[in-house]
């Protein structure tokens, strides 16, 4: 009889050994808390720095239906960017990145190209990088993201 492989689904509890130690774990999934959180921010900047490219302004309307989100749910956004001193918005006027809020949207759009030639480079259909680039571009470390860089480097 052949040997039968398990997927991870069904794999054995890890063992006690395995785990990390709790501080080490704990921190672990701080950064990751700490990441979904920006990477919320992220996802406006980026877009707002996107819609004025390419239409010259960044309304909340446009911006909650790119994001998928209702207009009020946008607005929440928007206000928080605001506080952070990433965004301005007057009424009927739109929306506006900051110094700051440009720099993160430079930055964010970076990451987001680098995850999608990462993913290219291991096979992975073009549509489907650009996809899961969205969520792996604000979770990835800058050991990570400096790590794919060199080895996309080396490939060319």
């Amino acid at each position: 009889m052949g040997q039968v492989t398990r997927s991870v689904a069904t794999a054995p509890e890890v063992m006690a050994d395995d785990m990390p130690e709790e501080p080490t774990q704990a921190l672990r999934f701080g950064k990751a808390r700490a990441a979904r959180s920006a990477a919320l921010l992220e996802d406006y900047v980026e877009l707002i720095a996107d819609l004025h490219a390419a239409h010259g302004e960044a309304r909340a309307s446009e911006i909650a239906k790119r994001l998928g989100v209702t207009h009020p749910t946008a607005l929440k956004s928007i206000d928080r960017l605001k506080r952070e001193g990433l965004a301005t918005a007057r009424p009927y006027r739109g929306v506006f990145l900051t110094d700051a809020g440009l720099e993160l949207a430079t930055r964010v759009r970076a990451r987001h190209r680098l995850m999608v030639e990462l993913l290219l480079a291991v096979g992975v259909p073009e549509e489907v990088a650009e996809a899961d680039a969205e969520g792996m571009e604000h979770h990835a470390s800058a050991a990570s993201l400096e790590a794919f860089a060199h080895f996309l480097a080396e490939r060319s």
